[in-house]
This record gives C-alpha cells, sequence and structure tokens, in this order.
C-alpha cells in the first residue's frame, strides 16, 4: 500500500517491480503546461483498480521527460515527476513516469531506484505494507 501525499491520493495497491528503474503511475489526460515560466504537468489519477472513480486531478513540475523501453519492448517518452511516496512507515522521495496502466494489474509500480537501500525485497511475500482499506480519503488536487 502507498500512498501520495503531495497529490492527495491514499492508498493505491502497488506492485514493486526491481527489473524496473523508475517508478510509474497510472495517469490519464496528461497536460504540459508552464507556470512561473517552469514547466509542469497536470493529470487525472484513478488510484482503484478497474475503477474510473474516484478520479483525481493532480499538478506537478515537471523534473523531465524521459524514453522508458517496457519488459515488452515498446519504447514511451514519459513526464518524470518527483513527490513524497509512503511505503509502510517511511517517506520516500520518488520519482514517478506518468503512463496509461489501465490494461496492467496494478495502477502503480514501485521501481528499484525507490527502494534501493531502504527496503528488502523478498519476492515470495505480497502486501508486507498492508492492504488497502475498503474506504478512501481523498484530497482533491489544485
Amino acid at each position: 500500500m502507498v500512498t501520495l501525499p503531495e497529490f492527495g491520493v491514499q492508498p493505491i495497491n502497488a506492485k514493486i517491480d526491481t527489473g524496473a528503474r523508475t517508478s510509474a503511475l497510472h495517469a490519464l489526460r496528461i497536460r504540459p503546461f508552464e507556470k512561473d515560466g517552469t514547466p509542469h504537468v497536470e493529470f487525472y489519477i484513478h488510484p482503484l483498480q478497474r475503477r474510473r472513480l474516484p478520479e483525481i486531478k493532480c499538478v506537478a513540475p515537471v523534473l523531465e521527460q524521459r524514453k522508458i523501453k517496457s519488459s515488452t519492448g515498446h519504447s514511451e517518452t514519459r513526464y518524470v515527476v518527483k513527490t513524497t511516496a509512503v511505503i509502510g512507515n517511511k517517506n520516500l522521495t520518488i520519482e514517478l513516469t506518468l503512463t496509461n496502466r489501465d490494461d496492467l494489474g496494478f495502477r502503480m509500480l514501485i521501481g528499484r531506484e525507490a527502494v534501493r537501500t531502504k527496503f528488502v525485497v523478498d519476492p515470495g511475500r505480497s502486501y508486507c505494507a498492508g492492504r488497502k482499506r475498503r474506504k478512501m480519503k481523498i484530497k482533491h488536487g489544485e
């Protein structure tokens, strides 16, 4: 279970993927814009698996754009943002790429850079940081 307090999102079921360098977040209607001369991106999150609601509007500064190669070999240029993620009892500053993960099992993927030196990954265990509660507390974005 992962929370993204800067986006007002809690909790999201996420999968740890040590084969992926960067973490990825399911995002829709990604729209770049400038704010005070700095590149930003607006996007919407559907934090619940297989659900279109709730939908949360988020805004974040763009760290960069990065070409990402998926496990299937498909390359995609994605916006990268930096945010705080809470996993278990740890607050982590992580980089997230924004992409449509609708067809995938988890709305969020935690890459190896996010967990390096902070966690030991046991591939035989699941939900070590807890399961998502039925009701979500949602603070709507800007």
